[in-house]
């Protein structure tokens, strides 16, 4: 089976009065047609510049200055402004952590479905709210007619998430971006929607590319992910090898810091530190300022392991097991 995206040695920067900042520097990883793939961090990390350069949605002062993103084999950074308009929201969509700052408030949910439909697919009006109903039915939307007369305040914000995930499925796209899609919502909502994302992907054979800070959302709805750390992957695995043989120092951190049942009177392990604001200019290993495992070797930037299995792992400790083991 051929992988359905392929990012690949990805990098972003943005020229500010403090100079160029990079973003992304390297970032690389696949995804299989049909899997929900997580890719999570803490914020600051790349998470949004990552899924925003898929659409080439990076706007100044950004800009992706090296890399390649093939999707069904094809670079997307080759194709012109108009060629990428017609991919965005037919062949590729995306959904925000925010939906009342995605709706437009002056226009009912009715009329901005309609509009995304007809845009893509064309056809009358009538087609494109037939199509309407027919998507917000098929994620379970009650009531349809009245939500698509209703003006976004009119909505809660499950609603309105809802809304904006028929809207992303109005085109039956094969990738759907959702990025922190259930952020601004309660938990009990919040289980929704993701209950929600793992139907549509089973039911459509649906592709998801799954953006969040929140482990949480990951260990009930991923396939796989990508750790992703100061604009580098930094592994990649399986639901099972990243929860239960997390290997790099800063994917046990993230780990450690999951409240769990047992966690109630205990103190949280905290990474110490913060995000580097310009990863670019970090010489050696990306998290080696914040790493209590660093040593001597970490000065210099450590290649992908690859452990089997699709488990890699970016970090020289392994070298030095490898060598122990050997």
């Amino acid at each position: 089976m051929e992988p359905l995206l392929q990012i690949e040695d990805l990098q972003v920067e943005f020229n500010t009065s403090r100079g160029r900042l990079k973003a992304l520097c390297g970032v690389t990883f696949t995804m299989m047609p049909g899997e929900i793939f997580g890719l999570v961090g803490e914020t600051g990390c790349g998470k949004t510049v990552t899924g925003l350069s898929v659409l080439r949605l990076i706007s100044k002062p950004g800009q992706i200055s090296g890399g390649r993103i093939l999707f069904k084999g094809v670079n997307l950074l080759d194709k012109t402004i108009d060629e990428m308009v017609k991919i965005r929201g037919s062949d590729i969509s995306m959904i925000f952590q925010d939906p009342s700052c995605s709706l437009n408030p002056v226009f009912t949910a009715g009329y901005q479905i309609i509009h995304v439909i007809r845009q893509h697919q064309g056809g009358s009006a009538k087609q494109a709210k037939e199509r309407a109903i027919e998507v917000l039915e098929a994620i379970g939307l009650p009531d349809v007619h009245r939500l698509l007369d209703s003006y976004p305040h009119e909505l809660s914000g499950g609603m309105q998430q809802r809304i904006m995930i028929g809207m992303a499925l109005s085109s039956r796209p094969d990738l759907l971006i959702a990025d922190e899609p259930t952020t601004a919502l309660d938990v009990t909502i919040k289980a929704q929607i993701l209950d929600l994302l793992r139907d549509l992907q089973s039911r459509f054979k649906l592709t998801i590319l799954l953006i969040t800070h929140d482990l949480g959302v990951v260990a009930e709805t991923c396939d796989r992910l990508a750790v992703l750390y100061a604009g580098h992957v930094v592994e990649i695995g399986t639901m099972t090898d990243l929860f239960t043989l997390p290997l790099h120092p800063y994917t046990r951190g993230l780990m450690s810091a999951i409240p769990t049942r047992h966690s109630h009177g205990h103190k949280l392990v905290a990474i110490k530190g913060t995000v580097p604001e310009n990863p670019g200019s970090l010489i050696g290993c990306p998290f080696e300022s914040r790493c209590e495992l660093a040593f001597e070797k970490c000065s210099e930037p450590p290649p992908m392991f690859n452990l089997g299995n699709g488990h890699l792992c970016a970090c020289w400790l392994l070298e030095q097991m490898e060598s122990l083991n050997g």
